[in-house]
This record gives structure tokens, sequence and C-alpha cells, in this order.
């Protein structure tokens, strides 16, 4: 692979073997690029003029061969070491693998490893895959780190461990003295990009670029437009333009650097160490790169038409990345935001920002051309379910919900014991206003069971018009995602229960979960049985369940019939309704002729939430049976009065609720802590 800004021979062999190599002290690609993309075998013969490709690595996949030994490994950190990238390298990688590879990283990680990077080796830019990535999941796309200021590539150090369970990381590296120009630095990650696309068609490639790799990552794309890239941004921008603003312009050329580069440490305080180590003419270089960067990106912005997410922070000291992101976001076909407001420049070294959990929750995640939420979806982890908890937390400390479930004997029992563990699961049952109930039942499976639970929500909320441009990140569609949300749709529906999953279906739809006044608890189910054939299909266990509570918790104070009866109002947000995915728009009835029209809500002092969910319909080997219409309707209905009778029954047993209200909640809490169980009614 020859790059342009390097002039060197094409290497010889394409997927040369680790043990066959010629020269064992050649920095070799990591170890799932390896098997993919070529090796740079000529490196030896050009140390100096060749862009290397190095990496501590394990095997390739295409190698059969043993888990590699300590001798092994520290034979590729002796590489490292020779080949110039600052002594002791080699160590600190080691003793991070042997052992630290099952604690977080941190930005001390981060200072520690970096002025190591950062000493001078003679050599120029390279790529290298973070040992503690660890080998990626099968079909794992390729992500690609550019880094900024600093070079070192070390930026994403607390993210390696969980980005490498989703895709192959490669990180670029450039060394402190190179002054590869920013054309130059382009034609690189291009080289690497068509390497890599060609081979590995048909998936996408992911770039996070931080800071000044932020511009060159718009810079290759707008250069590539037919390259399914998805860009990943963080406070993309010019640091020194910021750093100069106090810098005096009468002062020599040699203490101008000296004050940008006390400027610039005063504006990164968590990076202090890096003033030692950084040159002065080094930042002098950095200055024109940056500077032609910003001109050589602007220019280009209109032919970008990758993905690209910015991630902006609030407090950002160094660069005005509220303004820039809304500059950006304006001048891209396809850009989202996500805000964070309490975070600083060095978005990705603090311990708030979790890069996998944002790609996830973003629906950024694909291992193809087109996403399909179904495959591409990562289960949420215990810690991601632990940092998202408190978006739930309020809500269930004032509405204090409490679950009920039916045994096989009918008897009716506090918690989940009742409902089936063994999938597939299709759960249906009536929609409370704005599905106050939906991520309640969610988090419940999660926590109690590790069992997650697919909710088939309405389109609108995974469009862009509903997620809106500043977005703090795990908002409700973040959340949606996360936790395997899926737009509702009979596609959806036939992957997920052929996936053995979990699924919350409500089949009144919008029309009960934007229901008008005096409609609580009024079905409005169509004349359409097909989630019971579908559930018959895939021998899927229908469970129904009741929610009962909303009436003690929100009220409706404008609804579907006043939007309507408004002629100012009604013609505002029929304007809108050509953007909204509509469903069921050729059922018959009042229930689905209508358009979205969001209720306006107040809340009342709140009672208490209750679920029940009742006895399981078992479809095992009755496919055939369900394929008949009639039996089919028979079972639809019985389904919808089992719902009813739930719903009736807890809006008797509420009544002997001795914590029903607020208030002797509250009371009950006081001397014990809001962790304590409260107290119910006996079913």
């Amino acid at each position: 692979m020859a790059l342009s800004a390097f002039p060197c021979p094409r290497p010889r062999s394409l997927f040369p073997c680790l043990h066959s190599h010629p020269c064992r002290s050649i920095p070799l690609i990591s170890p799932s690029l390896h098997a993919t993309r070529t090796v740079l075998s000529h490196v030896a013969a050009h140390p100096a003029t060749s862009p290397l490709v190095w990496a501590a690595a394990t095997a390739p996949r295409s190698v059969e061969r043993s888990d590699p030994s300590i001798e092994e490994n520290g034979a590729l950190f002796k590489v490292l070491e020779e080949q110039g990238l600052g002594k002791g390298a080699g160590q600190k990688l080691e003793g991070k693998r042997n052992g630290s590879m099952g604690r977080e990283r941190s930005v001390h990680d981060y200072m520690e490893l970096a002025p190591q990077f950062i000493t001078s080796d003679g050599g120029p830019p390279r790529w290298f895959c973070p040992l503690d990535c660890g080998p990626p999941p099968k079909d794992a796309p390729v992500l690609l780190f550019l880094p900024g200021m600093d070079g070192t590539g070390l930026g994403m150090i607390l993210h390696h461990t969980v980005l490498g369970k989703l895709f192959e990381v490669c990180c670029l590296h450039i060394p402190v003295q190179d002054r590869t120009s920013f054309e130059g630095l382009a034609r690189i990650v291009e080289a690497m990009l068509h390497e890599i696309d060609s081979n590995m068609n048909l998936k996408p490639i992911y770039i996070v670029g931080d800071s000044l790799g932020g511009a060159l990552a718009l810079t290759v794309a707008a250069r590539n437009p037919t390259m399914d890239l998805v860009l990943i941004l963080s406070n993309p921008g010019n640091p020194i333009l910021m750093a100069m603003v106090n810098v005096q312009t009468n002062l020599s050329p040699l203490k101008q650097v000296q004050q940008l580069s006390d400027n610039l440490v005063a504006l990164l305080p968590t990076l202090p160490r890096l003033s030692n180590v950084i040159p002065k003419e080094a930042l002098l270089w950095k200055l024109k790169l940056l500077h032609s960067a910003a001109a050589y990106t602007n220019s280009r912005l209109h032919a970008v038409k990758a993905e690209v997410l910015l991630l902006v922070s609030g407090k950002d000291q160094v660069l005005p990345s509220t303004e820039e992101a809304k500059r950006l976001r304006s001048s891209l076909r396809n850009c989202r935001v996500r805000y964070f407001k309490d975070n600083g420049h060095t978005l990705l070294l603090e311990r708030m920002t979790n890069l996998a959990t944002v790609i996830k929750s973003t629906g950024l995640y694909r291992r193809f051309m087109k996403r399909d939420c179904v495959e591409d979806f990562i289960p949420p982890t215990p810690q991601e379910f632990d940092a998202t908890e408190h978006n739930l937390r309020f809500l269930e400390q004032w509405i204090s919900p409490i679950f009920f479930s039916t045994v096989n004997n009918g008897k009716i029992v506090k918690g989940l014991t009742g409902v089936p563990r063994e999938g597939p699961l299709l759960f249906v049952g009536n929609h409370m206003l704005l599905g106050l109930e939906s991520g309640l039942i969610v988090k419940e499976f999660f926590k109690q069971r590790k069992q997650l639970v697919h909710g088939a929500a309405h389109p609108f909320l995974f469009t862009n018009s509903f997620e809106g441009n500043m977005v703090e990140p795990l908002g409700i569609p973040d959340l949606l995602r996360l936790f395997g949300a899926v737009p509702v749709s009979g596609k959806n529906l036939f992957k997920l229960l052929a996936n053995n999953k979990c699924v919350l279906l409500y089949p009144g739809g919008e029309r009960e979960g934007l229901h008008r006044k005096d409609e609580e608890y009024k079905l409005f189910w169509p004349n359409q049985p097909e989630f019971v054939r579908m559930a018959a299909r895939f021998n899927a266990t229908i469970v129904p369940f009741s929610a009962v509570g909303e009436d003690e918790i929100l009220e409706v104070c404008f609804d579907y019939d006043d939007f309507k009866i408004n002629p100012i109002i009604n013609k505002l947000l029929k304007q809108g309704d050509g953007t909204i995915p509509r469903i069921r728009s050729e059922a018959d009835g009042e229930a689905y002729n209508q358009f979205l029209r969001i209720p306006i809500i107040a809340p009342k002092l709140p009672g208490r939430l209750y679920v029940l969910f009742g006895r399981p319909y078992l479809t095992t080997g009755r496919r055939h049976e369900l394929q008949n219409k009639e039996r089919a309707y028979e079972l639809y209905w019985e389904i919808k009065r089992e719902i009813e009778v739930g719903i009736s029954y807890l809006q008797e047993k509420r009544k002997q609720d001795p914590c029903r209200d607020l208030l002797s909640r509250l009371v009950y809490e006081f001397p014990w802590g809001n962790n304590v169980p409260v107290p119910t009614f006996d079913p």
C-alpha cells in the first residue's frame, strides 16, 4: 500500500502470516485488521519514509495459534521501543495488559503514557491498535481515531475496552517532530480508508475526530463522498485561535510561542505535564497546521455526505463549541448534536462521557450499509443501566409503582413470579397517557431479571424532528434506542420474535397513548388480530397486562378535539403533519383517521401506579389453528377482556392500599428512607 504523502513500494504479500514474516522486528497491524488489510512489510527498508502501521497485539484471526505468551508480547513491546516510540512504552503497555485490564481507565493512564508517545522518534505518522481493545466481535466495523493537539492517538484511552467490544479500533499517531502538512495527513487517512473499504465491502467506517482530528475527518469525508463513513466529532474546531486571544502581537515570534504555550496549558488544566514535553517549535507548527485545516475544511463542508454526530461541551474553556456546533449543523446535510452541558474541552478524557453508550443510544451503530434496529442492537450493560437509572428515579419515587402477576393456578401475587422467563414473550396491554408505565416496566424486568423488554414505539419518536437540535445525551430518544425500543411495524415485530426476544406492544397505539379527556382506561383496539397470528408463528407466549393510576397522576387539559375546533392552532399543527409518519393510515374508524396530537397535560398530587400481568396465553403448537381468522379473533378478544378485567380489579383493590396517596408514602418513608419497599394491598 503506497501512500502519496510518503512514496514507497507496494508490499509483496497481502496477508502474510505472523510466524513466517521475514522480519519479526517490524511493527505489525493489529490482530483482526492484520487479517483484512496489508501489512506494511517494507517499513524495515524505509523506516524514515514509510507510514508505519504498528500495534502491540495478539495473533490475527486468520492464523491458527494459541494465546500469545508473555514472552511474545514482550517481543512486541520491545519493538515499540526499538521503533523509537519512547523509552519504557512497552513496559507501560505490558503492565496495563497484565495487571489492569479489569479496571476502568482514567485520565491518569493518559498522563502516564502520553509523555512516552510525545518523545521524538524521527518517524512519520502511523497507525496503531490499542492492546486493551482486545479481539473485536464478528462482523465488527472499523473505527479510526484521529487525535487532537497532542497527536499521541491516546485520546480515547478511557474508552478502549468498551469500544473494542463493538469495533476494530485503530488510532493515528503523529510524532511530535513530524511536519507532515494537513494535506499529507488527509492523504494518509484516505489511504487507510481505501485499504479498509477494499477489503470490507458494504461495511461502514467510523471516524472519531478530536479537536484538530475533527477537521481532518470532515476533510476526508468531503473528498470521499461515495464512501460509507460515520463521523463522531468531539468539540471540533481550532484551539489555537482561542489561545491566541491574549497573545501580544508586539512580542518576538519566540516569545509569542512561549505565551501561546502558557495559554494552551492554562486552557487545558487536566494536561499540565504536556507543556514540559511539547517543544515550542512543535506548537508553532501546530498553529500553522490548524490555520490551514480550518480554511481547507470550511471550503468543503457542502460536500460532506457522511453521517455526522457532534459531541459538544457546555463548559468548554478552549473553544466556543456551542456556536461552532450550530454552524456545523446548519452547514452539514446529515448532522446531529449531543450537548454535554457539564463537560469541558477534553470531553473524551472525562468520566462523565461514555463514547460507546453515545454511539449506541444515538442509533449510529451498524455493521452494514443500512442499520437494522434489531440485528444491530447491542444490549445495554449493567453499567449503562446504572448510569441511566436516575432518569426514572424521580418518577419512581413520585408514583411508587407496584407490580403484580398471575401464577398458573390463577392466583395473583406481588412481583413478576407469574411472568414466564423463557421467550419469545409478547406483552400486550392498555396504553396509559404518554406511555407513563412503559419505561418502568422495562426497568423492572431489567432490574429484577436482567431481562430486556423491547418496546414497540411510534416511529415519530425516532426522528430528528422529535429529537431536536442541541440535545443532551440520554434523553427520551436515546433511552429508547439504548434499551432496544424499535419503531412499531410488522417487520420489526417479526424480527424480534424470530430472535426469541421479549416485546412490549400496545394494540391501541397512539389513540390510547394520546387519548382524550375521560378516556383513561378505554381500549381502542383495531379489528386486526395480527399480533396473535405473529405470536403463533414463533410459538410466543402472549402476556396481557393492565395498568392503573394515570387518573390520579396526570390530567388532560387540552386534547385532540380541542385542537381540532380551534382554527388557528389546528392550521399550525396541520403544517407539520406531513413530516410525522402515520400508523394504520389506511385503517377504518375514528380511532385511526386522525393525526398525531400531543395533549396538554397537568400533573396532579400523585396517587400510585399499579401494573398487573395476567394469565399467560401459550401459542405453542397453535400456529395452524390460529391461521383461521375466526379462531384468531376469539383469542384476540379474550386477551382484550383479560386486560379490561385486570383494570377493573386494580381500580377496586387500590382502595385498600394504605399508601395510595403521596402523603401516606412520605410519612412511611420518613423513618426508613426511600429505598425501603412501600407496602400496598394484599392481592
